[in-house]
């Protein structure tokens, strides 16, 4: 459904929303590891966390991060 990737140094961190069967799996996951992977069941929270995750690129892109993916789907 969405997946954001920012990039910076060899490092990566990259959020991924996607659509389960009773809600949405929201996942942040720093280079290869889990960060975060909760599964909402209300669209307001989903819409929440991706506040969040655009509040933080914005930050990292300040910062010299470069975002190198952004699908929505």
């Amino acid at each position: 459904m969405l997946t954001r990737e920012i990039v910076s140094a060899g490092h990566v961190t990259r959020i991924t929303v996607t659509r389960s069967t009773q809600g949405w799996d929201v996942r942040e996951e720093l280079d290869t590891r889990v960060v975060r992977n909760v599964h909402l069941e209300d669209w307001h929270r989903v819409e929440r966390a991706m506040a969040l995750f655009e509040l933080e690129v914005l930050q990292l892109t300040a910062s010299g991060w470069h975002l190198t993916t952004d699908v929505s789907q």
